[in-house]
This record gives structure tokens, C-alpha cells and sequence, in this order.
């Protein structure tokens, strides 16, 4: 959604749409199915789900899937920012992040760490060090990562191409 008229307040907005009803809705924990779509307008839905040990659709995404996403990604965009202000000409960048969550006992449970793990390639050797910095301006900066609270770490790999 854009921009409101305050400086720096954002607004969102998404329609989230139960589809597992099997006929009788709720009517027992075995009965229904976890089928979520997300739909934000003008945009791609997600065919979403519970998690596969909460009797979702394993080839469905699922909340826990979507976080680790939304962390994984606004940390990529908050580095690419810092790198060009850095001066660093980023060439390549992929993240294999993961995340823990656990469960509480009572039906409940929250995450407790997510590592990142960005390798990063830059365009000359004399960028490395400053790569490297940037990862700590892009954790400031990064909004998702900041509405947490839990740890997001980070271990980035940076290289330079080779010609």
C-alpha cells in the first residue's frame, strides 16, 4: 500500500482466505484442512498452509516459512543499500538462512533464533572489508529484523569475482 501522509508511517494490507473447509468445517481437528490464500492486490497469491507436524500441506508455504522469508529478504535489500553507500559493488548475493522455533507445551510456541547466511561476491577484492561491514548497517537497518524479538544473526561469506 503506499505511503501515508506522516513521514516515515507505511501502511499494509492483505486478505488472508481459509479454503480448507472438507464440508464440515471445524467440526474436529482431523476434519478441515490448513489451506490459506494470501492475497495482497496486484500481486501474485500465496498458496499457504500450516506447517507439516500441524497437519498442514508440506508443498504449501507456512507462517514460519514466510518469517524466515520476509528476514532473509529485508536483510538482502537493507545490504544492498548499505553496500551502494559503502561504495561496494555487490555481483552476487544468496542467502541459505535458517530459523528455530519451539514449542512451549501448551498449544503455543515461538521462535527463538534465525541465522543468516549470506555469500556474497563483490566486484573487486578492495570492496571485501567493507562488505563485510555493511552486513552490521544492514541489520540496523532492516525493519523486519528489528520488529523481532528474538536473535537474527548473521555469517556472511564475501568474496571477489575472478576475471
Amino acid at each position: 500500500m503506499a505511503n501515508s501522509a506522516a513521514l516515515g508511517e507505511h501502511h499494509y494490507a492483505l486478505t488472508s482466505t481459509w479454503t480448507g473447509n472438507s464440508g464440515s468445517g471445524t467440526s474436529g481437528y482431523r476434519d478441515y484442512r490448513r489451506d490459506v490464500t494470501l492475497e495482497v492486490e496486484g500481486k501474485p497469491d500465496i498458496l499457504a498452509s500450516s506447517d507439516k507436524p500441524f497437519r498442514g500441506d508440506p508443498s504449501r508455504w507456512n507462517p514460519e516459512d514466510l518469517l524466515l522469508a520476509s528476514l532473509s529478504e529485508c536483510h538482502l535489500l537493507s545490504y544492498l543499500h548499505a553496500c551502494v553507500t559503502a561504495g561496494v559493488v555487490v555481483v552476487s548475493y544468496r542467502d541459505t538462512a535458517t530459523g528455530m522455533m519451539r514449542e512451549n507445551g501448551a498449544g503455543g510456541g515461538a521462535f527463538v533464533e534465525v541465522m543468516l547466511r549470506p555469500q556474497v561476491v563483490v566486484e573487486d577484492p578492495s570492496m571485501i572489508e567493507a562488505a563485510e561491514r555493511a552486513h552490521a548497517q544492514a541489520r540496523d537497518w532492516c525493519f523486519i529484523a528489528n520488529s523481532m524479538n528474538f536473535p537474527v544473526r548473521h555469517e556472511a561469506t564475501v568474496t571477489a569475482q575472478t576475471r
